[in-house]
């Protein structure tokens, strides 16, 4: 049961984006209303030291296309940046979380994962491993992928929970993590959506989102905020 203060910043939060969703068009109401019916935080997406950002620039693409609402980044020895020209604005739509004040970030990453009832999916061949159509959803699942030219670290690899591969038939060992990325999401989210799992975000998630993209659309929100709050 939720406290008196998360039902009281829960009704500030609605009354907050009410406000704040006079300031854009209707048309961008309606689609931002469209949009929230498909995210889902039921699969979120791990990078784990990327060197490359117009590859991963191209992995957020895919996650907003998909509806995937949260991107964890793991930077070890690389910082990520965004590619604006790979990721065509798809950043603002979603929400990066980022793990960097560790020199050694992926356990780090991986127990607040678990905290949230994440599944660790590491999307690597292993001798458990599971082939992408085989692997159950039944669980909040976190796909970790690692970089294009060594894969995952072992840490990443050991500390799973399970283990993924895409079946290939060619003689090239590997995609590359855009690629990757692109072809397990489209596969799951689609299980998922067909499935009786309850993927779609809750209420006070949806207001956070639609929050973020509200804010994330009009000029100097935090003055038309401030203004508000003052007289509630």
């Amino acid at each position: 049961m939720l406290s008196k203060n998360s039902v009281k910043n829960e009704l500030r939060d609605q009354r907050l984006l009410e406000h704040l969703m006079t300031f854009i068009s209707t048309r961008r109401r309606q689609l931002f209303n469209e949009k929230i019916r498909f995210r889902t935080r039921h699969i979120t997406v791990v990078l784990e030291d990327i060197f490359q950002p117009h590859n991963a620039s191209a992995v957020l693409r895919t996650c907003d296309c998909f509806g995937i609402q949260d991107v964890h980044i793991i930077e070890n020895q690389n910082k990520y940046e965004v590619n604006p020209d790979v990721a065509l604005g798809s950043s603002k739509w979603l929400s990066l979380i980022k793990y960097h004040s560790d020199r050694e970030n992926t356990l780090s990453a991986y127990e607040e994962l678990k905290k949230k009832g994440y599944r660790i999916v590491a999307t690597t061949p292993h001798q458990h491993d599971v082939l992408l159509d085989e692997l159950p959803l039944d669980s909040k699942t976190a796909l970790v992928f690692g970089t294009e030219l060594n894969g995952l670290t072992e840490t990443a690899i050991k500390h799973a929970d399970a283990w993924v591969k895409i079946p290939m038939y060619g003689f090239t060992e590997s995609f590359n993590i855009s690629v990757s990325a692109a072809i397990m999401l489209h596969s799951l989210t689609e299980k998922l959506r067909r499935s009786a799992i309850e993927w779609q975000l809750q209420d006070f998630e949806k207001t956070e989102v639609l929050l973020s993209w509200t804010r994330n659309t009009i000029k100097r929100p935090e003055l038309i905020e401030q203004e508000f709050l003052k007289n509630i």
